[in-house]
């Protein structure tokens, strides 16, 4: 598994044009959502390929994104760009506060029960109305609850394993 500190993150996507100066409508999945134009520069993953750019601005405009970007000034080149992820390196991130974990972080990592049966290792994360899954690739795919304290034991990096309260059977 590659180190995820030089793994991209998906951190939105554009979803279309706005107005007829090149401006685009984007989803971003950072909290706050603006948040998505302090980690620069983004590379956009489109069906034409790969592009990084950087002094992307933007501002809420009901309830969505619309952003300006370098070099985008007509509203066909921006509705060429629908569908394009923006990803940005792991890197850009900020260190995760005490308890918390960036979901790039734990994919790949080895999950055990509390007895050291392992039951796989983590595919990826969803989330729920509830609470964040962790879907865990084996012998047979767990959906186990990414809840600490209550499932979750321990997130261990330099071991590159969790350790959770789940039976193998179940």
């Amino acid at each position: 598994m590659s180190d995820p500190a030089a793994r991209e993150v998906l951190l939105g996507r554009l979803v279309g044009a706005s107005g007829i100066r090149g401006e685009v409508k984007l989803e971003s999945w950072t909290s706050p959502r603006l948040a998505i134009f302090s980690y620069q520069p983004w590379t956009l993953r489109s069906r034409a390929g790969d592009s990084v750019i950087s002094g992307a601005s933007g501002r809420e405009q009901g309830k969505g994104i619309v952003a300006r970007l370098p070099g985008i000034d007509d509203r066909d080149r921006a509705e060429a760009l629908r569908g394009a992820e923006i990803r940005v390196p792991r890197a850009a991130l900020p260190p995760a506060a005490p308890g918390e974990y960036y979901w790039v972080d734990l994919e790949g990592l080895a999950v055990f029960n509390r007895a050291g049966v392992e039951l796989g290792h983590v595919s990826h994360l969803f989330e729920t109305a509830a609470n964040d899954v962790m879907v865990v690739g084996g012998e047979r795919e767990r959906l186990i609850p990414f809840i600490v304290g209550r499932f979750v034991d321990s997130v261990d990096f330099d071991e590159r394993c969790i350790v959770v309260d789940w039976d193998p059977d179940f």
